[in-house]
């Protein structure tokens, strides 16, 4: 025992800073860096000095100490690296890390990251999606130097005027006005702090892994709730008006919106469909993948539960695509081509060799809806499939079959939940319906 207490206190080394002790034991060599790792704290006396001394080098020899003073960017990076996910899913972690974590803790040593740090940085998320101090200052549009107010003039088409353009009213000609405005705190969404803690606790469980720190702090630290969902589908009418609306400005584009609305599929599924994946004899439609965009690159990959599903369509359906098909063929006749299978349905070129951006088509049914006064988005019409068949009593597996939801409906029970209500109440009046009263009998009045 004697040698063991020996060997440790010339491990450690006290020495007094000020009016109090420090301690400093060597843990090793870092095995990223090639340095010397040290542990090191700070006491009142020197009595707790030597006790510090005998407690670090337990710790070492126990090894629940930190390996490396790497910080959690570069564990972080690492990670990335490493680790298998979908493309889409690392573009949103590198912007999570880049916007939200590198700015809070990335240059902390990994080893420091503590379960109380992470649920303060969580904290300061919920209240502001940036952080601030709480004093007022400007958030600015670029990092360039830039006028912070600037006037973009609606101009005609063309050559500018000899005597330059005449004075116009902004207002009425419509001119729009960019400028950089005061910070106004917004709360970052509890869904996205989720999604942050997520990729934190798997960087911490890669660490762990490899043992540059000895637990993971993100698994005891208390995360957000996960919201509720709350689907906003357009009514009826509103879906009347909608098609309507697209039909007339062009006829690919109304293909386009009333397929997502009888058929409820994802933005990325739809645009990924070929023709080969279309079967109008049969009346069947194939979703086998998603393309999306990421970092300005073309994805295709599986769909999001990485399952094929096939979806039956009705006549009217089959009518539409029909129609769209030989649109297609008679731009192939003009261009002295023969029709492709793995054409795609939907796309802005010739050649039909490439899907419209998804972005593109988002931001075009959102304007369309914004003109007819229509609170409403692209995802909304997946919700309006979705609620009008639970509506119409078709059973929940069915509805999250047609979906693309796993768990055997267990999502679309949580998403959809209201309206499965409506579907069980007329299950109830259905069955009451089958049923007779009997009659009332008449109680002798008590004396």
């Amino acid at each position: 025992m004697a040698n063991k207490a020996g060997e440790r206190r010339s491990r450690g080394m006290i020495r007094r800073r000020g009016s109090s002790f420090q301690v400093v034991v060597y843990a090793g060599i870092d095995p990223l860096t090639g340095k010397k790792v040290h542990l090191r704290e700070s006491v009142a006396t020197e009595a707790e000095a030597r006790k510090a001394v005998t407690r670090l080098c337990a710790r070492v020899d126990q090894q629940r100490h930190a390996k490396t003073n790497a910080s959690f960017k570069v564990a972080m990076e690492a990670w990335l690296r490493t680790h298998e996910i979908e493309e889409t899913t690392r573009a949103s972690y590198e912007l999570y890390a880049r916007v939200h974590i590198y700015p809070a803790f990335g240059d902390e040593p990994i080893g420091k990251v503590s379960t109380r740090l992470l649920e303060e940085f969580y904290a300061e998320l919920r209240r502001c999606s940036v952080r601030c101090a709480g004093t007022p200052f400007l958030e600015h549009r670029t990092t360039e130097p830039h006028e912070c107010r600037v006037v973009k003039h609606r101009r005609r088409p063309g050559r500018p005027p000899a005597g330059g353009y005449p004075p116009h009213d902004c207002t009425e000609t419509g001119c729009q006005v960019v400028e950089c405005r005061p910070h106004e705190c917004r709360p970052l969404a509890a869904a996205t702090i989720r999604r942050i803690h997520f990729a934190i606790r798997g960087v911490m469980s890669a660490a762990q892994r490899w043992e540059w720190i000895t637990s993971n702090p993100a698994v005891l630290a208390r995360k957000p709730r996960q919201p509720t969902p709350q689907p906003n589908p357009p009514t009826a009418a509103q879906a009347a008006q909608i098609i309507d609306a697209a039909w007339a400005e062009d006829e690919g584009w109304g293909t386009l919106v009333w397929l997502v609305m009888v058929t409820g599929m994802r933005r990325a599924e739809l645009l990924a469909l070929r023709w080969s994946d279309v079967d109008l004899t049969a009346g069947v439609v194939t979703v086998r993948r998603n393309y999306v965009r990421v970092n300005r690159q073309s994805i295709e990959k599986d769909t999001k539960t990485h399952q094929m599903r096939r979806l039956a369509l009705d006549p009217a359906t089959v009518e539409v695509l029909t129609e769209h098909h030989d649109r297609y063929a008679a731009l192939c006749r003009q261009a002295a081509t023969e029709p492709r299978l793995d054409a795609f349905l939907f796309s802005y070129r010739p050649e039909f060799d490439r899907p419209c951006d998804p972005s593109g088509v988002t931001h075009r049914y959102s304007r369309m809806c914004a003109e007819l006064g229509i609170d409403s988005h692209l995802h909304a019409l997946r919700h309006y499939s979705a609620t009008e068949l639970l509506s119409a009593g078709v059973d929940l597996r069915t509805v999250a079959g047609r979906l693309g939801h796993g768990g055997g409906g267990a999502t679309t029970l949580r998403v959809y939940a209201a309206w499965v209500g409506e579907s069980d109440r007329r299950a109830a009046e259905l069955l009451a319906g089958r049923m007779t009263r009997p009659s009332k009998v008449a109680i002798p009045p008590t004396e």
